[in-house]
């Protein structure tokens, strides 16, 4: 029985080791190819041991200029969108737990059903519509956008959290002359905080590395970072693997330093949301 649970934790280990490995070796590729001279990106056999270069860097600067902007454009993407589907998401979140009816309780399977639509379903409807309210190539079209695709699951993550804090305290507001929305910002929002975080993260990811939208309803004043990339890959004058690697180098760093920074509110949140009761 205790080698049967050594193999079985040995099993475990190594499935958790495989699974890492094979999540991360491709961003350590690319990270590791940004600093490698050309001719070694792509070597047979690889090349492991080799002498750094920022040169890809230099001629990212000097030739893709507009990569930058890029990086700009989704800064301010990602932020508004975060902004406006943490709001959305909580304001639905707390009517859905705190005001209890048929209509609420049914269209909570709706919204679920809704976030599982690709995204490329909605495109084409979309486009038509976009151009009439001359939103193309705009930020707010993709804030917009971007928000709404996630509204669904943050709703559903924002009811879970705020069902867990004691009706008590809505009384008591209550007794004390507390308005809804009183209550709302001085006593839900902030106990339902790490919900807000969890929400935000989840948008924070999709929205700085999502590419359709961007590539469809964009075009030279709001594209963003991977629009960008994109270019890079089609260029005409080929494709200059180790610019390109530094690009995605440089826009993968934001995001993950976000993540790592953010990650013990993400899964104190999720935990607290899962084991309150």
């Amino acid at each position: 029985m205790r080698l049967e649970r050594l193999l079985i934790g040995l099993g475990k280990m190594v499935a958790v080791i495989l699974i890492v490995l094979w999540s991360v070796f491709p961003i350590a590729f690319v990270v590791l190819s940004s600093f490698k001279p050309g001719r070694d990106i792509f070597a047979v056999p690889p090349k492991f041991v080799f002498t750094p270069t920022f040169a890809h860097y230099l001629n990212l600067w000097e030739r893709w200029g507009g990569f930058f902007d890029g990086l700009r454009n989704s800064l301010i993407v990602t932020v508004g969108a975060a902004l406006l589907a943490v709001t959305a998401s909580s304001l639905a979140g707390f009517i859905y737990s705190r005001h209890q009816s048929r209509f609420p309780a049914g269209s909570i399977f709706f919204l679920i059903c809704i976030r599982l639509i690709p995204p490329i379903v909605v495109t084409l409807p979309l486009f038509p519509m976009v151009n009439w309210l001359g939103l193309n190539d705009t930020h707010l079209v993709l804030i917009v956008l971007y928000a709404t695709f996630f509204v669904s699951l943050g709703t559903v993550l924002m009811r879970t959290f705020i069902d867990q804090i004691p009706r008590e305290l809505d009384e008591a507001a209550t007794i004390d002359g507390a308005s809804q929305l009183t209550l709302l910002v001085r006593v839900i929002l902030p106990l339902a905080a790490p919900g807000m975080i969890a929400v935000a993260v989840f948008v924070v990811v999709y929205a700085w590395n999502e590419f359709l939208f961007a590539f469809i309803f964009t075009a030279t004043k709001a594209k963003t970072a991977p629009f960008v990339l994109s270019e890079m890959i089609s260029s005409v004058d080929g494709v200059d693997w180790g610019v390109l690697f530094a690009a995605a180098t440089v826009q993968l760093i934001p995001v993950l330093l976000f993540v790592i920074v953010m990650n013990r509110f993400l899964v104190a949140g999720l935990t607290a949301g899962a084991t309150k009761g």
